[in-house]
C-alpha cells in the first residue's frame, strides 16, 4: 500500500495538515448518538420529535438552499446545527420550523458573503411560517450557547472537499472528468436528509461517498481510499 504522505503533489502536504486538524476538531462537533437513535425509535404522536420530521425539516432547509443559490458547505452546517440541537434538547414539533430556519440563518452567516444574508422577515416570508423576527432571533440566541458560540465547525463538506482535492491531484486530467466534486455533493446533500447517516462521523461519510464513486468509474483511486482510511484510524473498511 502507498504512504498517504507520498501522494504525488506539491499541496498534499498543506491538504493533510488541514486533514489531521480536522481530524481532531471532527468529535467536538457531532450530535449526541443517544439524542439521535431516541429521535429515531420515537412514535409520531404530535408531541415528540421522530426521524421523520427531522427529515423533513432537512429536505425544507435544502430547498432554501437551493432557493437563494447558497452552497452546499452553508447546507453542511445547517444540518449539524440542526442534529447537534435536536440531539440535546427536547424539541416540539411545532416549534421545529423556527428551530431549522434559526439553523439555516446561523449558518448562512457563518458560511456566506455578509452582503448575501437575507433580512430574516424575508426568511421567515419565504418559508410561509408564522412566527416573528423576535422569535427568531430568540432561537438563534438559544442555538449559538447550544453551540458554545462557535458557529463553524467540522463537516463531512469540508472532508469531502479536502479528500476530494488531493485525490483529484493524482488523476490524469482525461479522469478528472470522471470525478466531478458537484456530483460528490449531490450525494452528500441526500445523506444529510437521512437522520440514520448523521450518527456516521463526518470524515466517515465523506470518505465512503468517496469510495462509492470511486468503485463505480475510478477503481484507481481505492488504494489512496484506503490510505485515507488508514490515516484517519476508521475501524471499518470504507465501502
Amino acid at each position: 500500500m502507498v504512504m498517504i504522505e507520498t501522494l504525488a503533489t506539491s499541496e498534499t502536504p498543506e491538504l493533510l495538515h488541514q486533514l489531521n486538524m480536522l481530524l481532531e476538531q471532527e468529535l467536538r462537533c457531532q450530535p449526541k448518538l443517544s439524542g439521535l437513535r431516541l429521535i429515531e425509535s420515537a412514535h409520531d404522536n404530535g408531541l415528540r420529535m421522530t426521524a421523520k420530521l427531522r427529515d423533513f425539516e432537512v429536505k425544507d432547509l435544502l430547498s432554501l438552499i437551493h432557493f437563494f443559490g447558497f452552497s452546499t458547505e452553508t447546507f453542511s452546517l445547517a444540518v449539524n446545527y440542526l442534529d447537534r440541537f435536536l440531539s440535546k434538547m427536547k424539541v416540539q414539533p411545532k416549534h421545529l420550523g423556527c428551530v431549522g430556519l434559526s439553523c439555516f440563518f446561523l449558518a448562512v452567516k457563518a458560511a456566506e458573503e455578509n452582503r448575501n444574508v437575507p433580512p430574516a422577515a424575508d426568511l421567515i416570508r419565504i418559508s410561509q411560517y408564522r412566527f416573528t423576527v423576535s422569535d427568531l432571533k430568540r432561537m438563534e440566541a438559544i442555538l449559538l450557547k447550544k453551540l458554545c458560540g462557535k458557529p463553524k465547525v467540522t463537516t463531512a463538506f469540508l472532508f469531502l472537499q479536502l479528500y476530494h482535492s488531493v485525490l483529484n491531484e493524482n488523476l490524469s486530467n482525461e479522469r478528472k472528468k470522471h470525478f466531478s466534486f458537484e456530483r460528490l455533493e449531490a450525494q452528500l446533500k441526500a445523506c444529510h436528509c437521512r437522520i440514520a447517516l448523521s450518527k456516521a462521523k463526518p470524515s466517515v461519510l465523506a470518505l465512503s461517498i468517496i469510495a462509492l464513486e470511486a468503485e463505480e468509474k475510478l477503481l484507481e483511486l481505492m488504494e489512496m481510499v484506503e490510505c485515507f482510511r488508514v490515516h484517519s484510524n476508521m475501524e471499518e473498511k470504507v465501502e
